[in-house]
């Protein structure tokens, strides 16, 4: 197993525990596993966590302002958002509403 390998592997295992209804960022993964730059790594494992055989969530993980710029990663343009709203997260334009309130910061709730 690769050294990325076993990040990604780190990554969906903190993605696996987003609640439902809930959001996290990038960063606050990395953060969270002690890799504070590596927020671009836990979007690379966003996007290959469809090979995983048990179901990442990753349409939980959004950058830090709560936009959903992964969602070109996944089928249809809009698919990220639909899951998002069907665990009843409001999206406008692109952007989480109610961020704030709706963040789960692994480093807070672990």
């Amino acid at each position: 197993m690769s050294t990325s390998d076993n990040f990604f592997h780190k990554v969906y295992e903190i993605a696996r525990l987003i609640p439902f209804g809930r959001v996290t960022s990038y960063g606050a993964i990395a953060s969270y596993l002690g890799a504070a730059k590596s927020a671009r790594m836990v979007g690379w494992a966003m996007t290959k966590s469809r090979t995983q055989t048990e179901e990442v969530p990753a349409h939980r993980v959004v950058n830090r302002n709560g936009i959903l710029t992964g969602k070109h990663h996944f089928e249809g343009s809009d698919l990220m958002q639909q899951l998002l709203e069907n665990e009843g997260v409001k999206v406008v334009d692109d952007q989480i509403q109610n961020f704030e309130k709706i963040f789960w910061n692994p480093a807070e709730e672990l």
